[in-house]
This record gives structure tokens, C-alpha cells and sequence, in this order.
């Protein structure tokens, strides 16, 4: 071995440039890598604009309609002839004529049967329940005139957006030059304005898209996702306590394990048929209805609320544990009273992130049949009802142009509460958290 100082230097001049370069080689590829993830995020962060300004563009406007304001006389004896302002009453009078009256006023009373004709068809079908709900809220203006908002057809509607255009044959267009002619003075007397609609929150189903609402569906979900709470959280939380403090560990709790977590696997569509075919067609319960709906949701819920509620008590530390059994506390205090409120916040977290999961979801629903048509708004988990993933769904398969924008409306409700539940779910992990 050579002592020649000249060639050590060598030597580690040689070592020296190898590790740079190696040291050089690692932040480049540490650079790269940074940049990949940023392309990466830069990439989701872009799809998730686009999905959601396609969302926005077409569900803003499902929340406006336009409307016509029309001078009503109200006749007491023709609005309510029975005098005792009920349903009955109120149905049985003559609210649907005199709307027409003061559309044909407005009109400039026009003659014929088919100019009258196509009047008529400028206002929505509703108009009667506008008129009688004005009458509800404003008793007192019985025996005089007032000036009343109607909700315009869904056609007319695509004309004022300019989805039916005038220089398209007539013969090609649902909305004749008669009608065209009307909506024309109308808007030219200032008569016609694009506002708020709140037909999208109280309106139910219908067929109809200018007074069609998800009210009936909304509700439907609240008492669907209540039964899910209901059944999967301490079905959920009891399973965890006992899987994870009470059972031995043994070759069962490892099958038992391993099927809770294939489970969370499952398509939910599978739960659904489960569902059809035991509760429906095994037990005989109603089809579409939120009791059915809930119990199904729950059992597909159950594998997350377990999972998770197993991981939040998993992270006591174990020295918990052992200074309550230190102090007398027996094996059932310790785990009530020591262990689950400060795993609470991961328990409740997983909870609502399972119910997030189980308010979007529609393959389900749609086995057991709450893609009925339902026009009443539902009152008991015993009454048929839909639910508003489903509503979302039926409104999508329409051909009326205004139900483009009254599912993107809907969408937007629907990610709106799917928002709010995982800040909700954030917000209590932070507020309730405990480092140890």
C-alpha cells in the first residue's frame, strides 16, 4: 500500500467527487419527485374546478325561474265558496279561473278558442295553488285585487333562456308564434322577471319541471340517514368495544376481522339486493319506504362506523387502561369511563363519514324500490318517500330541458350537506381531540 501523500490526496478527491455526485443525483431526483406531486396535485385540484364550474353553471340557474305578475281579483265567494277557508273549500272554488282572467287582461282579452288556448299555456299548471297559497297567507286581501307572482311553463321558461329560439320553423318548436306573440307583450309590459325560485325546496315530484322540488326527497334522506344513526352506531360501537377489548384473540376474532373488513369492500348494490331479498321479499316490509331504506344503509355503514370506531380506541394509550384497573376500576368501568370518551372524537368522525358515505348513495335505494314516484311529502319512516341521490337520478333520465338545471341544482344541495357533514366531522376531531 502506497504511502505517497500525492496519491491519498488523489484518492479522496476521487471519494469526495463520487459522493457529490451521488449526493447531487439524490436532491435531483428529490426535486423531480416534489414536482411530480405538485403536477399531481396541480392535476386533481384542475378537475376538481371543472367538475365543479360544470356543476355551478348549470345548477345556479336551476335555482332562478321566471315568473309573471298578474292584477287577480279575489272574488271571496269564487276563491272559498264554502266560507270556512279549507282545503275543500279553497280546491273546489274558482282560484284556476280567475288566474285566467287576469292572464287574458293582461292579454288584452284576446278571442278564439285556440288564441285563448295558447295563453293558457304561458302559466304553469300550479297557478291555482300560487293563488290559493297568496290567499292562505294574505286572508285579509279577500274582496279586493292584488298583484300576484305566477311560475311561467317550463317551455316558456326555455324560451326566455333562449333554449327555443324564434328563427327555428314552428313546426320544430314546442312553443307556437301565438304564444311567442303573448310572451312578447308580457315582457314587453314589464310583467315578466327572473327571480329566486323557491319551487326547488317546496315543490315535491312532479313532472312537471317548473314546479318539480326536493322537498319530498329531502326529507325522505333525513329520515332514511336517521335509521341508518340509529341502527349503526351502537351496533358499530359495541362491536368495536368488544372485538377490541372484550374478545380473545383467537382464530374466530381473526375470521371476524377479516370479514368486516372484506365487507367495507362490498359494491353497495349488494347490500341492496340483501336488503330486497330479506326485509322485502323475506320479512314482507313496504317497498320504498325510509325504515327499509335506513337498515340497509346501516348494514352497509357498519364495516366504516366499525373499522374506525376500532381504530379511535386502538390509539388510548395503555397505560390508561392500567391505572384505572391500578385503582379498583373493573374491566367494563375502565372501558366506559376511561376509554371510549377520549376515543370519542375518532368514533364520531368515522359515524360521520359513514353517514356522508350513505347520503349519496343510490344503487341501494333503487333495489328496494324508492325510485317510486312520490308526490307527498313523507312524515313517518313507515310512509313511501324517495330519497334525493334517487331524485337526482330520476331527474337526469327526463328530457325537459329545465330538469338539466334542476339536477345540478340538486347536485349542488347534495354536495352541500355531504360538505357540511365532513366539516362537521373535522370540527369535532379538532375540538375534542387529545394528545397524550
Amino acid at each position: 500500500m502506497s504511502n505517497d501523500p500525492k496519491n491519498q490526496l488523489t484518492t479522496a478527491d476521487a471519494v469526495s467527487q463520487k459522493i457529490g455526485k451521488s449526493i447531487q443525483r439524490r436532491q435531483r431526483k428529490e426535486r423531480n419527485f416534489k414536482w411530480l406531486g405538485r403536477i399531481a396535485i396541480g392535476l386533481a385540484v384542475m378537475f376538481l374546478v371543472i367538475l365543479f364550474a360544470g356543476i355551478l353553471t348549470k345548477g345556479i340557474p336551476g335555482m332562478f325561474q321566471h315568473f309573471v305578475t298578474l292584477e287577480v281579483e279575489l272574488d271571496k265567494e269564487r276563491i272559498d265558496p264554502y266560507g270556512d277557508m279549507s282545503d275543500e273549500s279553497l280546491y273546489s272554488g274558482e282560484s284556476t279561473q280567475l288566474v285566467n282572467e287576469a292572464l287574458m287582461r293582461a292579454l288584452g282579452n284576446p278571442e278564439g278558442r285556440k288564441a285563448k288556448r295558447a295563453a293558457r299555456s304561458i302559466i304553469s299548471s300550479s297557478a291555482n295553488q300560487d293563488l290559493i297559497a297568496y290567499v292562505r297567507g294574505n286572508p285579509d286581501a279577500l274582496g279586493s285585487s292584488a298583484s300576484i307572482r305566477f311560475v311561467l311553463d317550463d317551455d316558456i321558461d326555455s324560451f326566455m333562456r333562449g333554449y327555443i329560439t324564434r328563427e327555428t320553423p314552428e313546426s320544430d318548436r314546442r312553443v307556437n308564434d301565438q304564444v311567442i306573440a303573448f310572451v312578447d307583450r308580457l315582457d314587453g309590459d314589464g310583467l315578466i322577471s327572473y327571480e329566486f325560485g323557491a319551487k326547488l325546496f317546496t315543490g315535491s315530484a312532479s313532472r312537471d319541471a317548473e314546479i318539480a322540488g326536493i322537498k319530498g326527497a329531502l326529507m325522505g334522506s333525513i329520515l332514511t340517514l336517521a335509521i341508518c344513526l340509529i341502527v349503526s352506531f351502537p351496533l358499530g360501537l359495541a362491536t368495536a368495544i368488544y372485538l377490541e377489548e372484550i374478545a380473545p384473540k383467537n382464530r374466530v376474532t381473526e375470521i371476524i376481522e377479516i370479514n368486516i373488513n372484506n365487507l367495507a369492500a362490498v359494491p353497495s348494490v349488494v347490500f341492496g339486493i340483501m336488503g330486497l331479498a330479506i326485509f322485502i321479499s323475506l320479512f314482507g316490509m313496504p317497498r320504498s319506504i325510509p325504515l327499509v331504506g335506513g337498515i340497509v344503509l346501516a348494514l352497509m355503514t357498519l364495516p366504516t362506523v366499525i373499522i374506525s370506531s376500532r381504530a379511535a380506541i386502538r390509539s388510548i394509550p395503555p397505560s390508561i387502561r392500567e391505572a384505572a384497573l391500578g385503582i379498583g376500576a373493573s374491566k367494563m368501568q375502565t372501558i366506559m369511563h376511561h376509554v371510549i370518551p377520549p376515543a370519542m372524537p375518532g368514533i364520531l368522525t368515522g359515524t360521520i363519514i359513514g353517514m356522508a358515505q350513505a347520503l349519496g348513495e343510490t344503487a341501494p335505494l333503487l333495489m328496494i324500490g324508492m325510485v317510486a314516484f312520490i308526490v307527498d311529502v313523507p312524515t313517518s319512516v313507515v310512509e313511501p318517500s324517495t330519497a334525493l341521490p334517487v331524485q337526482i337520478f330520476m331527474w337526469a333520465d327526463f328530457a325537459e330541458r329545465m330538469f338539466v338545471h334542476k339536477t345540478s341544482a340538486a347536485i349542488i344541495v347534495l354536495l352541500s350537506f355531504l360538505i357540511l357533514m365532513n366539516s362537521a366531522a373535522i370540527w369535532l376531531r379538532k375540538r375534542l381531540e387529545r394528545r397524550w
